[in-house]
């Protein structure tokens, strides 16, 4: 019997005989390469033509990175770590242990960022302040827009409704509010028509807009309005338009959001409430489809003053466009306290679980997570680690 060299291909049953085929080596079977024609060197036969390439499938070498998914760990971070002040009265604790968290784990995550929307100014905020950069590095510079508490008082307090929210995006994505902190807004969900609703309209023109959009009476239509003094004028206005009103304490952020979630239990926001806040709605509404637009509202004649000479126009609507520029943004929020948006930290016996919103505005992806978390495993997102 013929034996084949050492390292040849293992033997194999011929079809239909049942007879066992030679060991040969693999260079025997081997083809020649695609390049070469059958013919070899010699002269292509009369009337060969090339055949046509065939037309590529996805190119799975390269995946789109969602950023988002994995900010995820930096909110759900800062999430366990200030719910453990949720009710104790404390909101400076709450919010400290919110900071330090969600810095600590943005700067394992590989990107290079610049702070647009933080804790303010550097000689105010020691930690995630306006211009500073965080992130492992690579790639190209990003915006980040935090909130590391949205509600601290709600925490503080034990009521629903706290988050922790990021935004990103590329660099130059989101507005610079200066020193002007406070701004006008209106929010409506993706049913509603890009302007159909502005702030140079009347409260009744726009919810009358907002009704014949949802194709419901004025009288059912829901607006979400910020419990303070100075929307006395508004909510009166509203109640004469007849529509209905829900008012929250704090927490715009997650309230703007509310408006284009499916289901919603309110269909329009308005009123006066923080710009950074706003900006980073605006970016959670661009992924959801939704609309928002703003004006700078200076709360004394100090903040007016600065921002003119920093050649802001107080009088301009600022679209979404203007908020949030661009489709590579992405947002995350993880709930704190129990909410209409999300559902608060739980703790239990050796762990806790957290629930999570991560929205991607390129591919219009909206994703809930929940996640478990065992703290006698090794992670980032402990609070004791």
């Amino acid at each position: 019997m013929l034996r084949a060299p050492a390292g040849s291909v293992s033997s194999f049953r011929s079809r239909g005989t049942g007879a066992q085929s030679l060991r040969v080596p693999p260079r025997v079977l081997a083809r020649p390469p695609a390049s070469t024609p059958p013919w070899g060197r010699n002269a292509a036969p009369s009337g060969w033509a090339p055949a046509k390439e065939p037309t590529p499938g996805p190119d799975y070498s390269y995946m789109q990175r969602n950023l988002a998914l994995e900010l995820v760990r930096v909110t759900e971070a800062a999430a366990l770590a200030c719910g453990r002040w949720l009710g104790k009265g404390d909101k400076n604790a709450a919010d400290q242990a919110a900071v330090d968290m969600m810095r600590k784990v943005l700067n394992s995550v590989p990107m290079t960022g610049v702070v647009v929307i933080g804790e303010g100014a550097k000689d105010e905020a020691p930690m995630l302040y306006c211009g500073e950069k965080i992130g492992r590095g690579g790639g190209e510079e990003m915006d980040i827009a935090v909130d590391p508490l949205d509600g601290t008082t709600l925490c503080a307090s034990g009521r629903s409704g706290a988050i922790t929210v990021i935004a990103v995006g590329k660099r130059g994505s989101f507005f610079d509010p200066g020193p002007v902190m406070y701004m006008d807004k209106i929010a409506v969900g993706p049913s509603v028509p890009p302007g159909a609703v502005s702030l140079d309209y009347s409260v009744s023109q726009n919810l009358g807009a907002v009704s014949k959009a949802l194709e419901k009476p004025i009288t059912d239509v829901t607006v979400l309005v910020l419990d303070r003094p100075r929307h006395a004028d508004l909510i009166r206005q509203i109640r004469e338009a007849g529509s209905r009103i829900r008012l929250i304490s704090d927490g715009d952020i997650a309230g703007a959001i509310e408006t284009a979630k499916s289901g919603a239990p309110v269909d329009i926001m308005m009123g006066i409430g923080g710009t950074p806040e706003g900006v980073i709605a605006a970016a959670a509404l661009k992924c959801m489809g939704g609309w928002m637009q703003g004006r700078l509202y200076p709360r004394n004649e100090d903040e007016r003053t600065q921002a003119i000479a920093q050649g802001y126009d107080l009088t301009k609507l600022l679209s979404m466009e203007d908020l949030a520029k661009g489709d590579d943004i992405f947002f995350v929020a993880t709930g704190v306290s129990d909410g209409d948006l999300l559902r608060g930290v739980r703790y239990y016996s050796g762990g806790a679980s957290t629930n999570s919103m991560v929205m991607r505005c390129k591919s219009g992806t909206v994703r809930f997570i929940e996640t478990f978390h065992k703290w006698g495993k090794p992670s980032l997102t402990h609070p004791d680690v």
